[in-house]
């Protein structure tokens, strides 16, 4: 009820009759043991195998080596007291207080990689480079990005390729091939968001200004409260059907 209606602690406490302490105390206590369960059964990088062989349709005609769509989702939260927090955690593109997520999806609309989060500041490129998802990818791999991840050199020196959309460059228009490509390739990167969306509209905390004390980890590499939810949203969400036709 917290993170699917967003119910807040003090409604959960009359519903319940139960102190707002304790309403809070149980429901860290069931997410930890939810992030202990659900996210490493099922949010986790497939075997290549595996991807080639449910490959969806629309994929196998146009990007069959395609094994990550990857975007960046941000959540708002309360404006932070301390003034390097403030700077970190705001975002130009939001214009609000925000933490950033870096989602990556496979072709079959499973989420098989949710960073931590990161201060909204932090640009699309850092994050990709420092939250472990580059360890992820193996030689040969494709990933479809949008045109915001500048990280085609860090991707290429694990022997992958990174696609995004074709920048005019100065010119005054694209080719009727860049064109192309860029229909084919939106086509395809649209269903990232529709991932993100679909998890969002499904549990609603995560569409809420998050409390400033529920993105503060209690140990330096730690997850932060704002983390667990995110990622245990994100595994329910993966059993649930896919949004992407297998034929």
């Amino acid at each position: 009820m917290r993170m699917k209606m967003n119910l807040s602690l003090a409604l959960l406490s009359v519903l319940f009759q139960i102190s707002i302490a304790t309403a809070s105390r149980t429901f860290r206590t069931t997410l930890d043991m939810l992030h202990a369960k659900l996210v490493p059964s099922f949010l986790f990088w497939p075997q290549r195998e595996e991807l080639r062989l449910s490959m969806p349709m629309i994929f196998r005609q146009t990007y069959p080596r395609c094994v990550c769509i990857i975007d960046c989702f941000e959540i708002f939260i309360e404006k932070p007291k301390d003034l390097e927090a403030r700077a970190q955690t705001y975002s130009t593109y939001k214009h609000h207080h925000t933490m950033k997520y870096l989602i990556g999806i496979s072709p079959q609309g499973t989420v098989i990689f949710i960073s931590k989060g990161w201060g909204g500041r932090t640009s699309d490129k850092r994050v990709t480079e420092n939250s472990g998802f580059l360890e992820c990818i193996s030689a040969g791999d494709v990933i479809l990005a949008d045109r915001g991840f500048n990280v085609a050199e860090s991707i290429s020196l694990c022997n992958a390729e990174l696609n995004i959309p074709a920048f005019t460059k100065g010119r005054k228009q694209l080719s009727p091939v860049e064109l192309e490509s860029i229909r084919g390739l939106a086509s395809v990167r649209i269903h990232v968001e529709r991932v993100i969306g679909e998890t969002r509209n499904r549990y609603t905390i995560l569409q809420s200004t998050i409390g400033i004390q529920m993105c503060e980890a209690e140990h330096p590499k730690g997850l932060t409260v704002l983390d667990k939810i995110v990622h245990v949203c994100c595994a329910l969400t993966n059993v649930a059907p896919s949004i992407i036709p297998s034929g």
